[in-house]
């Protein structure tokens, strides 16, 4: 039987953008299906990380109230590049 890989990532005390952009490097330092919990203490990272995930096919399976911020569990889908980058021109 194969065990799950979980990656626990303490973002606590990072400003936007800062914890998007490192859990978008992180998840792309990891396999497709992987697991990854994050931790935030940025107001606006509730409101990011869940866009983040769906613009780059990420699964968000949880985002969690934690003292002092929340909690995200998110599997990696595999993707490096959003659906936006795909068709920019730029």
């Amino acid at each position: 039987m194969e065990v799950e890989r979980t990656e626990i990532y303490d973002l606590r005390g990072l400003n936007c953008p800062m914890p998007v952009l490192k859990i978008r490097k992180r998840l792309s330092d990891t396999a497709a299906g992987s697991l990854l919990i994050a931790e935030t203490t940025d107001a606006l990272a509730v409101i990011d990380v869940p866009h983040f995930c769906r613009d780059y096919g990420h699964e968000m399976i949880a985002c969690d109230k934690v003292e002092g911020g929340h909690r995200f569990t998110i599997r990696n889908g595999g993707q490096s590049i959003s659906k936006f980058d795909e068709t920019s021109n730029v």
